[in-house]
């Protein structure tokens, strides 16, 4: 689920082109939305997950982030 999330938010960030589609578009309203579900599905889950799980929750989150970030600029 978590990596649906992902790319989804990378489709939305403009990384990668829209399977349905074939175009890339930013909608920044959507990936911030969406970047905001994955944090909380993190934080509800601390405490629940290995360290992989954590790791994963870490690095989708901060791949995301920065691509945000570089998609407001």
């Amino acid at each position: 689920f978590i990596l649906s999330l992902y790319s989804s938010g990378l489709v939305q960030l403009g990384k990668v082109e829209d399977p349905s589609t074939g175009n890339k578009s930013v909608n920044i309203e959507l990936a911030q939305h969406t970047i905001d579900m994955i944090a909380m599905l993190e934080e509800k889950t601390k405490g629940n997950l290995n360290d992989e799980e954590t790791n994963l929750f870490k690095a989708l989150l901060s791949e995301l982030r920065l691509a945000f970030v570089e998609a407001k600029a």
